[in-house]
């Protein structure tokens, strides 16, 4: 399971990196590799870290219910 959380991990910064250039500098990087937006290469990466963003909420959910986020900012948690 942490093999899949980390390639889903890395699956979703591809993503968020690219949507950046996208943003500032309208470049598409993904589409730049694998040949243009509707390449199928292109397709399968976007889905991917799509999926990859999905699956990515199952860890947040537990992380936030089990007050993780506070845990590393060194507060207590509650008991």
């Amino acid at each position: 399971m942490k093999a899949v959380n980390l390639i889903t991990l890395l699956l979703v910064i591809v993503g968020g990196v690219n949507w950046g250039l996208v943003g500032l500098a309208q470049f598409d990087l993904v589409a730049t590799l694998f040949g243009g937006q509707s390449a199928t290469l292109s397709r399968i990466v976007y889905a991917l870290v799509g999926l990859s963003a999905l699956w990515q909420l199952v860890p947040f959910s537990k992380a936030m219910s089990t007050d993780e986020p506070l845990a590393e900012r060194g507060y207590p948690t509650a008991r």
